[in-house]
């Protein structure tokens, strides 16, 4: 696995290239950094996502919402705040 500071790092900078008002999938930071096996790691990509939005860096959503992080349920997007 890529150390959590690798991922923060991706989701960071692709989320800060598309803009505050689009969003990424977290299936394209794992197919960046792990494009032979990228389904083993979307926990781990989902996981530090949570973390940046538990430290107010970005915003996780669901079908154009953001949502609180506890109860997720089903796909998501993240995007820069």
């Amino acid at each position: 696995m890529q150390d959590q500071s690798t991922i923060s790092e991706a989701i960071l900078s692709i989320t800060q290239e598309r803009g505050k008002n689009k969003s990424i999938c977290p299936s394209e930071i794992a197919r960046k950094l792990y494009p032979a096996d990228w389904k083993a790691h979307m926990d781990d990509v989902v996981d530090v996502a949570i973390q940046l939005h538990q430290r107010g860096c970005v915003e996780i959503m669901q079908k154009g919402e953001v949502i609180q992080v506890d109860r997720i349920k089903g796909p998501i997007r993240i995007r820069t705040k």
